[in-house]
């Protein structure tokens, strides 16, 4: 136990701000402060990442035009994975997938080129820059919410199309189009659970002991 634990009331509001972290796909336009921006930015930079490497970049997408075009590449990608998707095609198109035009900021978060320099934690591992990313990604978004604000992740393009829009070296790799913004409201559940796309499975059926597809 920690000589100077968190109260009960820091404790709870950990796990309410987990509990009602969405990723959301509705804005409604306005800003984000400046210094709320930057609070968020550094809540993701707090991340773990694997051998300190800290393979995180973050491009924020100011221009107008700019935003389009990303708009673009993710409605390509939309139309090519409703073809993959066979008979769930038409209920897949019907479902929000970006809000890129609607919210306040749009940010790329990328991983870093140069990134096989780095053997730490790595050598049998790679994906760990992934991982590494994903976890400062999930900072900013426990962050947003903790903030009023909602952010959705857009994982729906061509990722070597959106390095070449972006003008990023070769190694660097985006990873998402982060949705970020004021909302009117956060959904009481995960989107895709209320339009009926998936059903969350209970954490028991996730658990095993010792051997795997071992319960408990």
């Amino acid at each position: 136990m920690s000589d100077v634990p968190f109260s009960a009331e820091e404790r709870a509001a950990v796990y309410r701000v987990i509990a009602e972290r969405r990723d959301m796909r509705h804005f409604s336009g306005g800003s984000v402060a400046p210094e709320v921006l930057a609070r968020l930015l550094e809540a993701a930079h707090h991340a773990p990442s694997v051998g300190l490497m800290q393979p995180w970049r973050f491009i924020r997408i100011r221009d107008t035009q700019l935003r389009g075009r990303l708009q673009a590449l993710v409605e390509d990608e939309r139309v090519r994975t409703a073809e993959a998707l066979g008979e769930r095609s038409d209920e897949f198109m019907k479902l929000k997938v970006e809000g890129i035009s609607d919210c306040a900021e749009v940010i790329v978060a990328a991983l870093m080129d140069g990134r096989e320099a780095y053997v730490f934690g790595r050598r049998t591992l790679p994906e760990m820059d992934i991982a590494s990313l994903s976890c400062a990604i999930q900072n900013l978004w426990l962050a947003a919410r903790a903030e009023g604000l909602g952010m959705g992740w857009v994982s729906l393009f061509d990722p070597q199309a959106l390095a070449d829009l972006l003008g990023m070296p070769d190694g660097a790799r985006p990873l998402a189009i982060l949705c970020l913004g004021p909302v009117q409201g956060f959904y009481p559940a995960p989107m895709l659970v209320l339009e009926g796309w998936a059903q969350a499975r209970p954490l028991e059926q996730l658990v095993y002991d010792n051997q795997w597809g071992v319960q408990p």
